[in-house]
């Protein structure tokens, strides 16, 4: 066995280096270049990538929107050309560099989806290195890690800005929290509640990540949550802000709305056991978890308080529909007068005439 793992070992080292010639031999300078970066940003070993390795591919998204195409064309080409899961590994890790910190033709590149006439670039469900027992297992990573990718993307175009675009602490972060609290007074209360169930899915998708303690170890899938457990702060300080401005228009949201928050906040309640647990080494984030729960009971109570009213209204309107019809028999027979009287004194008069 170990035999056969130094062999392959050795094997994806000509690999990689028949790579790097066959880029090197190219008529095209530009694409040779890109291509090399890319290559040598994604061997076939089991550390993580150089960071110095990383920036030299982001670099050329400060060239032009041709180069940054490119690049974008070259980091999905290894990804899905290649069958060995360290290296389409890195290719994501790289990719959520680009989402995290890269320029914005890079991005741009990125998001063009299948609708616009792009290619689904993050579809990596059918994945999976069969090489031996743990890139097998290592395969549920990197298709659950695509797909957090690609939510993440369609996300930062429900918002109109990425995800992790702008790096601050939860704490720290007053200026930036002061503009997005400038930015969401504009919305409508339907366009918040649409970014807070954006935001939730992402939370939903982290907490899918395989718990396989045994990869958990890996210093690619370490590094891979570095730059998950910044999204998820980042994703954290937006449901916080979109809550808080939520909170002053309670009155103006509807049930339908109120029951979608309800239940958003629910499904965050529901992920914190888990979120613990993977970011067991980050900071609890207590002002987050303390509004989640009282901002769910207070759109509970708001609740509650609309259906009671309701309630009471609705029975009113059923008591009168009731007492209607017997005010209208009393106008037809009322006790001791009306036609009753003028009967009795028809018959009175009838009796003294006949007498």
């Amino acid at each position: 066995m170990v035999r056969k793992f130094h062999l392959r070992l050795l094997l994806g080292s000509f690999k990689d280096k028949a790579s790097i010639i066959k880029a090197s031999l190219s008529s095209k300078r530009r694409t040779a270049s890109i291509r090399l970066s890319v290559i040598r940003a994604t061997k076939r070993t089991s550390t993580s990538p150089p960071q110095h390795r990383i920036d030299a591919v982001l670099a050329f998204g400060h060239i032009s929107r041709p180069t940054a195409s490119a690049c974008i064309h070259a980091i999905m080409d290894r990804a899905h050309k290649s069958r060995n899961a360290y290296v389409v590994f890195k290719s994501l890790i790289i990719i959520h560099n680009i989402i995290t910190r890269g320029s914005f033709i890079l991005k741009d590149q990125l998001s063009i989806y299948p609708s616009t006439g792009g290619r689904n670039y993050l579809n990596l469900s059918m994945f999976s290195d069969k090489s031996n027992v743990k890139t097998w297992e290592f395969s549920t990573w990197i298709r659950w890690y695509a797909r957090f990718l690609e939510l993440n993307l369609m996300t930062s175009r429900v918002l109109g800005s990425y995800l992790s675009s702008s790096s601050s602490s939860f704490t720290n972060s007053s200026n930036n929290n002061v503009k997005d609290f400038e930015n969401l007074t504009g919305l409508l209360s339907s366009d918040l509640i649409k970014e807070i169930k954006a935001l939730v899915d992402i939370i939903e998708e982290i907490c899918r990540a395989p718990n396989d303690s045994s990869t958990q170890q890996n210093n690619l899938v370490y590094e891979a949550m570095k730059l998950v457990s910044e999204d998820y702060r980042s994703t954290q300080q937006k449901i916080y802000s979109r809550l808080t401005e939520l909170e002053d228009r309670v009155k103006g949201l509807n049930s339908g709305e109120l029951d979608e928050l309800i239940n958003c906040l629910k499904k965050v309640e529901e992920s914190k056991e888990r979120l613990v647990d993977l970011f067991v080494n980050r900071k609890r984030n207590d002002a987050f978890w303390e509004l989640i729960s009282q901002t769910r009971i207070n759109f509970l109570r708001v609740k509650k308080e609309r259906e009671s009213v309701l309630a009471i209204s609705e029975s009113t309107r059923l008591d009168e529909r009731v007492v209607a019809p017997s005010r209208m028999v009393m106008r037809l027979l009322p006790y001791g007068g009306g036609w009753m009287r003028g009967e009795s004194t028809r018959v009175l008069a009838l009796t003294t005439s006949t007498m």
